[in-house]
C-alpha cells in the first residue's frame, strides 16, 4: 500500500518539477527575446507597467503576458515607470525598456538660440521647430508677441536670451526654452558684472549686456572683443558717437534688405548711433559669455577706430587720419 503512494508523490514531484522547469526555461527565453520594436513609444500620464504590458500583448509585441506578470512580480522595482516619449529599439528586451522607463530616459531634443541672432530669427527658429509645444501665436504682430514675454522685464525682449544650446523633452514649449535662456541670461550677466572692471562706462548690468550685443555684432574674431570693447569705451569716455553699422542695421529690421544707404545712416531711429550719442536704448542681438566679459573688460589702449579688412578681422587705429587711410585700403579700393 505504501509503495503505490510513494510511487505517486514521486511521479507528482516530477511532474511539478518537469511543470517548473518548463515554465522557468520559457520565462529565462522571454526575458531574453527582443521585442523586436522600432518606435517612439509615448507613455501617457497614468500609465502602468502593467497595462502597458496588456497593450503589448494585445498588438502581439508579446504572447505569454503570464510571464511578464511572473517578470514584473519578481522584480517589483520595474512597475515604477515614467510617462514620456522614449527611443525603442529592436534589440531591446521588455526587461531593457521597462529600465529604460523607470529610468526617464526620455528622448532629448535640442534648440540653440544662435549668438548674434536678433528676436526675429529666434521666432522664425521657434516656430519652425516642430517638437516643441507653441504657445507663441506668430500670427500677431511682433509688440504683441512680445507682451507674451513679459518675464523678461522690459517691454523689447531683444538680447534677454542667453545663446547656448538647450536640451529640452515632449511637452516643453517654445516659451518654456524663452524662460530657461532668460534665467540663464540673467545668472551670467551677473555673475560678470560682480567681476567688472573698473571705470566702466555703465551704470547698470543691462547696458553692459548693451554693449555685449554691439560687440557680438561687430566681429566673428573672438580674440579682438575685448579691442573692439576697449574702443567703444574710449568712445563714450571722450563723449563721441559709436557708429556702429549693426546699430543701424536693428533699427530696420525686420525689413532690413542688407543694404545700409545715405539715408539710413541718417535715419533717427532710436538704435542709430550715427545720430543718437551712447548706448541704444535695448540690446541688438542675442550673446553669449565672451561677449559679456569682453563688454566689462574693455582692453586697455588709445584706438579709437577700426574698420573691417575683408577677412573677417579688423584693422585698428589711434586717429581719423589713420582710420581713413585703413578705409581706402580696406574698403574704398576693394
Amino acid at each position: 500500500m505504501k509503495k503505490p503512494i510513494l510511487t505517486f508523490f514521486i511521479l507528482l514531484v516530477l511532474i511539478f518539477s518537469g511543470i517548473t522547469w518548463y515554465l522557468w526555461n520559457g520565462f529565462q527565453e522571454f526575458i531574453q527575446q527582443p521585442l523586436g520594436l522600432e518606435q517612439e513609444l509615448d507613455v501617457e500620464k497614468g500609465t502602468t507597467a502593467y497595462s502597458l504590458g496588456r497593450k503589448w500583448q494585445e498588438e502581439d509585441v508579446i504572447e505569454q503576458f503570464y510571464y511578464y506578470q511572473l517578470l514584473l512580480k519578481l522584480k517589483p522595482e520595474l512597475r515604477s515607470i515614467k510617462a514620456g516619449n522614449y527611443n525603442i529599439t529592436p534589440d531591446m528586451t521588455a526587461v531593457d525598456v521597462l529600465q529604460k522607463l523607470v529610468a526617464g530616459d526620455v528622448i532629448k531634443y535640442q534648440f540653440s538660440v544662435i549668438e548674434g541672432s536678433n528676436i526675429y530669427e529666434l521666432l522664425v527658429a521657434l516656430q519652425a521647430n516642430s517638437e516643441l509645444v507653441h504657445e507663441i501665436d506668430y500670427g500677431q504682430e511682433y509688440d504683441d508677441i512680445f507682451k507674451s514675454m513679459e518675464f523678461v522685464g522690459q517691454s523689447h525682449p531683444e538680447g534677454m536670451f542667453y545663446a547656448d544650446t538647450y536640451q529640452f523633452i515632449k511637452g516643453d514649449s517654445d516659451l518654456d526654452i524663452l524662460k530657461r535662456a532668460h534665467d540663464r541670461l540673467l545668472a551670467i550677466l551677473d555673475e560678470e558684472w560682480s567681476g567688472r572692471a573698473d571705470g566702466l562706462p555703465y551704470e547698470t548690468a543691462y547696458q553692459a549686456l548693451i554693449m555685449a550685443s554691439i560687440i557680438e555684432k561687430e566681429t566673428a574674431v573672438p580674440a579682438e572683443r575685448p579691442e573692439i570693447s576697449g574702443v567703444f569705451v574710449r568712445r563714450m569716455a571722450k563723449n563721441m558717437l559709436l557708429q556702429t553699422d549693426p546699430t543701424i542695421i536693428y533699427g530696420l529690421l525686420p525689413e532690413f534688405d542688407g543694404n545700409i544707404r545715405r539715408k539710413d545712416i541718417r535715419n533717427p531711429h532710436p538704435w542709430n548711433t550715427y545720430v543718437h550719442r551712447g548706448l541704444p536704448p535695448t540690446p541688438i542681438a542675442m550673446v553669449g559669455r565672451e561677449a559679456i566679459q569682453a563688454a566689462l573688460n574693455p582692453k586697455p589702449g588709445e584706438t579709437l577706430y577700426f574698420v573691417a579688412k575683408g577677412d573677417g578681422s579688423h584693422h585698428f587705429s589711434k586717429t581719423l587720419e589713420e582710420h581713413n587711410r585703413a578705409v581706402r585700403k580696406y574698403q574704398l579700393n576693394r
